[in-house]
């Protein structure tokens, strides 16, 4: 068995010309193989090896704590060794055939409580064309739970402040309407007369002082800066998206309604969040989001 380990190693080595790294990790990988075989006095020889020792193998290595991640790694190695032994006329078959690695567990993505998304968002406001402009763009990212590329590719067409509405397109050019809560509403409306005075080249919402579009790193660098100058940490777009779902979900227990509103096509996306009941969607915006609720009208 190490006579073709050898020869492996020097085709990725000399033909692939893979990096010492990959292949210190294809080394590594093989070599819990094969010692796996070492210990099965009946697997000889790469051949020798059945998917049935595949599984165990596996099974084996999940249970000493090695994580699903580097089970697909180790998996997807072994694999690469059987199609250069069949490509080579060494083994006639693939042991690996049909076999996954446990699915990777899902984590709750990085996300601000509360608190520290009030603290973002009620910080100081530089009184001019980017202070306003940067709060216009957090307040709406996490009013409406959108992504980098919805923000980015809005246009001020697709904006209703008197109903409070925005329109995006989302993944698989998908179209959504969303509510946006009365405070993104405010900064909105004093980030608009802004816009206009920079002689905006097209429709585009968000805009640099030139007049054209924000790119998503442009963006991507207002929210990072104003999560250190604000919170003191590392803030990305997503995270607000990420707070937003799942502040809604902790005040609405609404699962069904924040699928619709992040436009999860399966609701399995969403659950990455949390199990929880359903209620309707209008109310889970108005009732439970911390800075989407509208002033009650007198009686």
């Amino acid at each position: 068995m190490q006579t073709d380990l050898d020869a492996y190693f020097e085709h990725l080595r000399s033909e692939r010309q893979v990096s010492p790294h990959t292949l210190d990790g294809y080394r590594r990988d093989l070599l819990k193989v094969a010692d796996h075989c070492e210990r099965r006095q009946s697997r000889r020889s790469w051949s020798d090896l059945t998917s049935h020792d595949v599984r165990q193998l596996i099974a084996e290595q999940h249970r000493q704590g090695l994580s699903s991640r580097s089970l697909a790694r180790l998996l997807s190695s072994l694999r690469g060794l059987y199609r250069y032994l069949n490509q080579e006329g060494r083994c006639p078959h693939d042991p690996t055939t049909g076999v996954s690695p446990p699915k990777r567990e899902k984590r709750l993505p990085r996300l601000l409580d509360t608190d520290r998304a009030m603290q973002l968002l009620d910080g100081g406001i530089e009184d001019d064309f980017i202070g306003h402009r940067d709060q216009a763009m957090l307040e709406l990212f996490y009013s409406s739970g959108l992504r980098l590329a919805e923000l980015v590719g809005l246009d001020v067409e697709h904006l209703d402040l008197s109903g409070g509405l925005v329109q995006v397109l989302g993944k698989g050019n998908k179209a959504r309407v969303l509510p946006v809560g009365r405070k993104a509403c405010e900064a909105l409306a004093a980030w608009l007369p802004l816009r206009a005075q920079a002689n905006p080249v097209d429709g585009a919402l968000f805009i640099g002082q030139r007049g054209r579009r924000l790119t998503p790193r442009a963006v991507q660098l207002r929210v990072r800066q104003a999560g250190a100058r604000e919170l003191g940490q590392h803030l990305h777009p997503h995270m607000l998206r990420h707070s937003f779902a799942s502040h809604l979900l902790e005040s609405s227990r609404d699962l069904r309604a924040v699928q619709e509103l992040l436009g999860h096509a399966d609701i399995g996306t969403t659950q990455i969040y949390t199990h929880l009941d359903f209620q309707y969607l209008a109310e889970v915006y108005d009732q439970a989001h911390p800075r989407a609720k509208r002033k009650q009208e007198s009686s």
